[in-house]
């Protein structure tokens, strides 16, 4: 039988990958945008420190669309 910790881990490790990946995928396209909507380097907290909204926020509002 697993104990508390173990499946804490196996609910929360799987959020984890998924924000990192998401994360990083959103500073790729950051640095790889020319303008974005507001001052560019704003985005980068926001993708940074707000956690797994931050990058769907850049994604949704922050790139400009060409």
């Amino acid at each position: 039988m697993q104990t508390f910790t173990e499946l804490n881990w196996a609910l929360i490790a799987p959020l984890i990958g998924l924000q990192l990946i998401l994360m990083i995928f959103a500073l790729v396209n950051w640095a790889k945008q020319d303008e974005t909507n507001g001052p560019k380097w704003m985005w980068i907290p926001i993708i940074v420190f707000v956690s797994m909204i931050g990058p769907v926020a850049y994604f949704i509002f922050g790139r400009k669309n060409v």
